[in-house]
């Protein structure tokens, strides 16, 4: 259980993220069209997670925004934004914006991503949604970086994320 604040207030997390070195589990979550997808189709590409409570909270938007403008110039790379937002809410604010250089997924049917990777809220006021973190994967789905985010108002370290790609 990772121990994390929300505005200096304490809140848990269900468990710990997955290791470097492991795979990634082969979840089905949602795209904006209600179809599925899972990480297998997405093997022979880098990614990165970005992973957040929901679309609709600022630091959320800026971390979707930021990874946005970076993928347009990695090679071989895909960023997935993953929250228990409605694929409607997704579709709506990256169409708003013009970010057409992620692909937003949701978990909202049943939460098992956030339940498998350990970052669901468990408590306080964001109880049941996914912590902020990012997961980066290899080609072959090999997990080479995690950033649990202490402070979930709080940007990830989008350098030391990409820093390994």
């Amino acid at each position: 259980m990772a121990k994390l604040t929300l505005g200096g207030n304490p809140i848990n997390t269900s468990g710990e993220l997955p290791k470097t070195g492991t795979k990634l589990t082969d979840i089905k979550l949602v795209k904006n069209d209600l179809s599925t997808t899972s990480f297998n189709d997405f093997l022979g590409r880098r990614l990165v997670l970005n992973i957040f409570p929901s679309i609709d909270t600022g630091t959320c938007a800026t971390s979707v925004r930021k990874f946005n403008e970076s993928a347009s110039k990695l090679e071989n790379t895909t960023v997935l934004c993953i929250s228990k937002d409605l694929p409607f809410a997704q579709k709506r604010f990256c169409g708003a914006e013009g970010l057409e250089n992620v692909v937003n997924l949701s978990d909202f049917k049943d939460g098992s991503f956030g339940k498998i990777n350990g970052l669901e809220i468990v408590d306080g006021p964001l109880a049941g949604l996914h912590s902020r973190v990012v997961i980066v994967a290899d080609e072959n789905g090999t997990i080479i970086h995690t950033e649990q985010v202490a402070e979930i108002a709080d940007e990830p370290n989008y350098e030391a994320a990409l820093a390994v790609l």
